[in-house]
């Protein structure tokens, strides 16, 4: 991980609030290695500034809190809700995803920009929704 750290990845602050572990097990830690190896850290390259992780790994007690689906990527570490700071950042990190025709399981546009679902998994089947 050269330009993320595992914390970004662990940290809410509704796990927090809520008293929940959040410590993603070794398996997990493998799969945010490398959505951040084969993804992430080519992007924020190719980017030129800092990406912020909104959610990455949830435990099944923070998926839940959280209302995230039940079969959500974010559970096995492959995936993570990442912003540029503002919608207009969004979009451009979006396209620029298309562009690099990075391994990508999925990258969905949440809310009109407001930020990016991005996940890496055994699939690739690089879905821009």
């Amino acid at each position: 991980m050269k330009h993320f750290t595992l914390e970004e990845f662990t940290k809410s602050d509704t796990a927090r609030r809520m008293g929940i572990d959040n410590t993603p097990p070794p398996d997990a830690v493998a799969r945010l290695q490398r959505l951040v190896d084969c993804v992430l850290d080519p992007l924020r390259e190719a980017y030129g500034r800092p990406i912020y992780v909104n959610s990455g790994y949830r435990c099944p007690a923070l998926n839940r809190a959280v209302g995230g689906v039940a079969h959500s990527q974010h559970l096995t570490g492959e995936a993570a809700d990442i912003t540029g700071g503002n919608c207009r950042e969004n979009r451009r990190l979006y396209e620029l995803l298309r562009q690099l025709r990075l391994p990508v399981d999925q990258v969905i546009n949440e809310q009109g920009y407001t930020w990016l679902h991005v996940s890496y998994g055994p699939r690739h089947r690089r879905m821009f929704l």
